[in-house]
């Protein structure tokens, strides 16, 4: 099954003009791009002079989120929108540049729990003292620096005045890429427990959010273990859920509203709704089966009928030998339409004004 494809932000730190900054991106990404591709991660270049970042001019804190300027705003989808970062960074004055510092600080939680590598060039030190005193801001802004790292010594990477790295350095990127990859896939648990809005689940340790196209491989893995039982209780491999690929689901979550509960990076159960005229129809209610029976299927249903606010009746629907759903569901009101299919029951629930 496959996963879904990392973000990786490669920012380029300097900007004095005719700066190597620009030469070492470029040859970076071209070395990395056939191993990101097998490591289903996609890098992203960019260079810090072209986010036009003024010295940080935000009236908030960062931690808030609130941010005034669009500059800023931009800034923010940008590494909110990445799950790691790679700086490539020189060394001015035994640090890092003022560029860098700035761009970090003018953002918070969208830093959080995200790991980053450094390839740093440079002169007698091959940029590592930057590298060491960026390390002591990242941590404080929940960033985790890799253990890799890529120093370059200037005079031993030019040839005829072009940037020709030798051939450890791009080992040394190769293994940068792979262990940023390993770290950042750990780490999507705190990185979604952090998210906005997400909230405590019913199970210690547990939290839901809404679910998107990027998770169609973990719920098309949910809804195959799920639904199987529900294939073999009705006798019938006719089950949509049975056989959609991570495209079909892909394809669906982009126009229901589903929210997951995870722990873990674990999606454990997942219920999806829509709105058609006065009715909510909720679908797909399912609950990895060795959580039955902890009352996290009744949570995920409330949770769905949370959104059935202005609506007439809430509709779903379950198979007619499906007898765990049905008494969960006239459990929780609702009540089986006279009209029943011969294979399938169809239940409504009033909305209470």
């Amino acid at each position: 099954m496959e996963t879904k494809r990392l973000r990786i932000l490669v920012l380029v730190c300097s900007t004095r003009p005719g700066a190597l900054g620009p030469a070492v991106g470029r040859w970076l990404a071209e070395t990395l791009a056939p191993s990101a591709d097998l490591l289903d991660a996609d890098l992203v270049p960019l260079t810090i002079g072209d986010l036009d970042l003024p010295f940080l001019d935000e009236e908030e804190h960062p931690s808030t989120g609130v941010h005034h300027h669009e500059h800023t705003r931009r800034w923010s989808r940008i590494v909110d929108g990445a799950d790691g970062f790679v700086f490539v960074t020189p060394e001015y004055n035994y640090g890092m540049p003022a560029t860098l510092k700035n761009a970090l600080d003018y953002l918070g939680p969208e830093w959080a729990w995200k790991p980053v590598g450094f390839v740093s060039y440079g002169h007698t030190s091959a940029g590592t003292r930057a590298v060491q005193h960026a390390k002591q801001v990242v941590t404080t802004l929940r960033l985790v620096p890799l253990g890799s790292t890529v120093a370059i010594r200037i005079a031993d990477a030019m040839r005829d005045e072009r940037f020709a790295p030798a051939a450890r350095h791009a080992d040394a990127a190769e293994g940068l890429l792979a262990e940023l990859v390993r770290v950042s896939r750990a780490l999507v648990p705190l990185r979604e427990r952090g998210h906005a809005d997400s909230v405590a689940g019913p199970l210690p340790g547990s939290y839901a959010r809404r679910l998107g196209p990027d998770d169609a491989p973990e719920v098309t893995v949910l809804q195959r273990c799920c639904w199987m039982e529900e294939a073999l209780a009705n006798d019938t491999l006719a089950i949509p859920a049975l056989h959609e690929s991570p495209a079909d689901v892909r394809a669906w979550l982009a126009h229901w509203h589903a929210t997951g509960l995870w722990r873990d990076g674990r999606l454990l159960g997942m219920v999806r709704t829509r709105r058609t005229g006065a009715d909510l129809h909720v679908g797909r209610l399912a609950v990895a089966p060795d959580l039955r029976g902890l009352g996290v299927g009744r949570w995920l249903l409330r949770r769905a009928e949370s959104a059935g606010e202005g609506c007439r009746r809430i509709v779903l629907s379950t198979g007619a030998a499906s007898h765990r759903n049905l008494t969960l569901y006239q459990g929780q009101g609702y009540l089986p339409l006279p009209d029943a299919q011969e294979d399938v029951v169809d239940l409504v629930k009033a909305v209470s004004a």
